[in-house]
């Protein structure tokens, strides 16, 4: 099925969700090591005028819901309805802190205009209340089609009851029958993988094949075929989006739902909710293949977007190459390149940050040049990482070097990079681009890239600006740049850096550091001419 008539590039829109404003940015709100402390939500809520002036327009935050103890991250799902408002699994609050302190922060972000994505974890749920006894069968890890035991009575950890929230919002209690797989049988503690058997119960269909089926994936696999199931969590997405005042939702390990239930589901949201298609979902389908991710569009009626994984493994290998990639092919087979209108596009996240399941950190000298083709350019819907801003915490930090270099190019996106777009990917290390700017930002930019050694490009930035003068505000570049009668000009960059070229006056207004910057190179030209007029200082 190919896209839906109409989803082309509009130059007043740059995705398929019309509810997404032009240059809007997406920054995900929290990085695996936050301080344990649950006060995530106030930070949150402190930071809300701060964000809105970074130019960020939308937030995902972590998964609101209770985790399977204190410190959880949320991926270990265990009460969907429980936001920090009850005390089960250790506490009332979660990792970040409590409902009414989420519901404050989002409301303090939305006074700023910032709309809410809310981390949803349907996969499967841990930190179950009480073991049960049950029919199932061992299946191979890399095929878990292959059967390797007969029928077997094993224990496992499938009773969630919730007894600390008391059957407020839903009184469904989730048994072994909810579910299509386990991988620890509590009887002789062996690890492995166990489906669930029971009438017409087998694997999730619509799911990635790698492995054979890839439904399971860890803890109490969901089984979204039961009609018990499907009831709870339309219900629940209802009452979530209502609780915290959502504009949508990131969806969580998607290759391993299937596809039918989780388009039934948004669909449920859209009409349910009142947004319609103006609601706003995002999903994580881990795979660098296209046609995976063009087939997961399909089953979504391209109603969806999805992560640009392919862009960030090109990334990646851009990253550790250096000077050795050919950067003009950094949009090969990348959904932004194909689907821009479906593309979220991401430098790193809290899987690929140093340590943790995916690992495919983005390194710091490559990171404003990531964010550069993510943020400048006229496709995708872009979604900033936070520990590439505010830093990574845990037993091993990770300062964010690249912070002030990712804030400069975030007010470039805010104000300067819209309209036309003049691609100059002519040469294997320095590629440029010009935004022209449109009838609200007139100016446009310059933008430069350097994997290897310094370098320029002989850009066109447009008609009518022969003499302005040109400045960067990204790469460190101190000159200034006089614009040709023919509308062209060389704008350089360093090595193994990316330059912003913004004209002049509009860089000394938006950015007080290069005001001051080119006071003080013009103070000491005036010294300089000053030592001239004077003539040589005789003995």
């Amino acid at each position: 099925m190919a896209p839906p008539a109409g989803s082309g590039l509009k130059r007043t829109q740059t995705h398929h969700n019309e509810a997404i404003p032009l240059n809007g940015t997406m920054m995900q709100f929290f990085e695996w090591h936050v301080p344990t402390d649950q006060k995530h939500w106030q930070r949150l809520k402190d930071r809300a005028q701060e964000l809105k002036e970074m130019g960020i327009t939308a937030l995902w935050i972590p998964p609101p819901t209770k985790g399977s103890g204190p410190n959880d991250v949320g991926y270990a799902a265990y009460d969907l309805w429980d936001l920090g408002e009850f005390d089960q699994k250790g506490g009332v609050a979660t990792k970040y802190g409590t409902k009414a302190e989420l519901q404050e922060a989002i409301k303090a972000c939305r006074a700023h205009g910032i709309n809410i994505y809310a981390d949803a974890v349907l996969n499967h749920k841990l930190g179950a209340d009480k073991t049960e006894k049950f029919k199932a069968v061992e299946v191979a890890r890399d095929n878990t089609n292959q059967e390797i035991s007969g029928e077997q009575e094993i224990t496992a950890w499938t009773s969630f009851e919730f007894p600390g929230r008391k059957d407020k919002y839903s009184d469904f209690k989730w048994k072994h029958y909810h579910f299509t797989g386990v991988d620890f049988n509590a009887a002789n503690k062996r690890q492995g993988i166990y489906r669930i058997l029971g009438e017409g119960k087998y694997w999730s269909d619509n799911v990635d094949e790698e492995n054979g089926n890839y439904d399971y994936l860890m803890g109490a696999d969901i089984d979204t075929s039961h009609p018990e199931v499907i009831q709870d969590l339309q219900k629940w997405i209802l009452w979530i989006v209502k609780e915290l005042d959502l504009s949508g939702v990131r969806l969580d390990a998607v290759k391993h739902i299937d596809a039918k239930f989780m388009f039934e589901l948004l669909e449920h949201a859209r009409k349910g909710t009142g947004q319609g298609d103006a609601f706003f979902a995002v999903a994580e389908y881990w795979k660098n293949s296209m046609t995976d991710l063009e087939d997961y569009l399909d089953a979504h009626d391209w109603k969806l977007s999805l992560f640009d994984v392919p862009l960030h493994f090109n990334f990646a290998e851009a990253g550790a190459k250096g000077k050795d990639y050919d950067m003009r092919k950094i949009f090969d087979g990348t959904l932004v390149q194909i689907h821009p209108m479906q593309a979220c596009t991401f430098v790193n996240n809290h899987d690929t940050q140093p340590g943790e399941s995916l690992a495919s950190w983005i390194p710091h000298w490559f990171q404003p040049l990531a964010y550069a083709l993510t943020l400048l350019r006229a496709d995708g819907y872009p979604c900033v990482f936070y520990g590439d801003v505010y830093g990574i915490a845990g037993e091993n930090p990770v300062p964010a070097h690249a912070a002030p270099a990712i804030k400069n190019l975030l007010k470039v996106r805010q104000n300067y990079a819209y309209g036309e777009q003049d691609d100059y990917f002519d040469h294997p290390s320095t590629v440029g681009w010009v935004r022209r700017g449109d009838d609200h930002h007139g100016i446009g930019c310059a933008v430069v890239i350097c994997a290897g050694e310094e370098g320029f490009k002989r850009m066109f930035v447009g008609d009518g600006k022969t003499g302005e003068q040109w400045v960067d505000v990204a790469g460190g570049r101190k000159e200034v740049v006089t614009i040709g009668e023919d509308g062209f000009a060389e704008f350089w960059s360093n090595g193994g850096s990316v330059s912003v070229w913004l004209r002049q006056g509009e860089a000394s207004t938006t950015f007080a550091w290069k005001k001051e910057e080119l006071e003080a190179v013009k103070a000491e030209a005036a010294e300089e001419n000053k030592k001239d007029d004077n003539g040589p200082v005789r003995a």
